[in-house]
């Protein structure tokens, strides 16, 4: 069944006004009446729902369904700015995997330079990614999108965070595999997870430092070295592994 997010709050009769839902909706999937989707607004509670006017695009709610797919703890991905279309994989494929939000960053070896009105762009078409993956798997949430312009910015979000792991590639060589298992064993529901990754040429030692003055921790993903775009999936995936496969 599908399912799609509907900015605002949940009553008996929705109206869809969103251009590119009711697109969806109704000229890619041809919904007409009677037609049953799931609904998702703002307080992330799913909701199954009936067309009752295909031309008006209204929707009758029938009743709220008890399912919630997010992971127990909030994991955030943030990246420096990788070259190409990777941000767009790591933006669709992490969602997939339990991602809150995705945050970027211009880091001392990132090749590429984006000014404000790229960013701007970019991060508009990374949250429709985003958004469109939430679907597809069936979150209860779309993670945010957040791309800045200078690193500084990015280090004062760091304060939020309960825990910022820092994937290291020097870690790995030295064969570091305890802290990441670790950590994860110790986190309570609720809290809120960093992960760092470098761009393609990884991350500077000025950046560790800069990282570990705020509380950050140097973490190994296994012997072998993985693309910048790459090694978010797989700490996503440990994640879910320690938090929900383990219980």
């Amino acid at each position: 069944m599908q399912q799609y997010f509907v900015a605002g709050q949940a009553q008996d009769v929705v109206t869809i006004t969103d251009k590119d839902t009711i697109r969806h909706m109704f000229n890619v999937m041809r919904l007409a009446e009677d037609d049953e989707v799931i609904l998702v607004f703002d307080d992330h509670a799913k909701r199954l729902a009936k067309v009752i006017d295909s031309a008006e695009h209204r929707f009758e709610i029938i009743e709220e369904q008890d399912s919630n797919v997010e992971l127990p703890v909030s994991v955030t991905i943030a990246m420096g700015f990788p070259k190409g279309d990777k941000l767009e994989f790591v933006a669709q494929k992490a969602t997939e995997l339990g991602m809150s939000a995705l945050l970027a960053f211009p880091a001392d070896w990132s090749v590429v330079k984006w000014d404000g009105k790229k960013l701007a762009k970019k991060e508009e078409k990374l949250s429709k990614i985003a958004q469109g993956a939430a679907e597809q798997s069936k979150r209860n949430v779309i993670p945010q999108v957040k791309l800045f312009e200078k690193k500084a910015a990015f280090l004062a979000e760091l304060e939020q965070f309960d825990k910022i792991f820092v994937a290291y590639e020097e870690s790995a060589k030295e064969g570091e595999t305890a802290v990441l298992a670790r950590e994860l064993s110790q986190m309570k529901s609720g809290e809120k997870i960093l992960f760092i990754f470098g761009p393609e040429g990884g991350i500077s030692p000025e950046e560790i430092e800069a990282f570990e003055s705020k509380g950050g921790l140097k973490i190994g993903l296994g012997p072998r070295i993985m693309r910048a775009e790459t090694a978010p999936l797989y700490a996503l995936s440990s994640t879910s592994y320690a938090l929900e496969l383990m219980k």
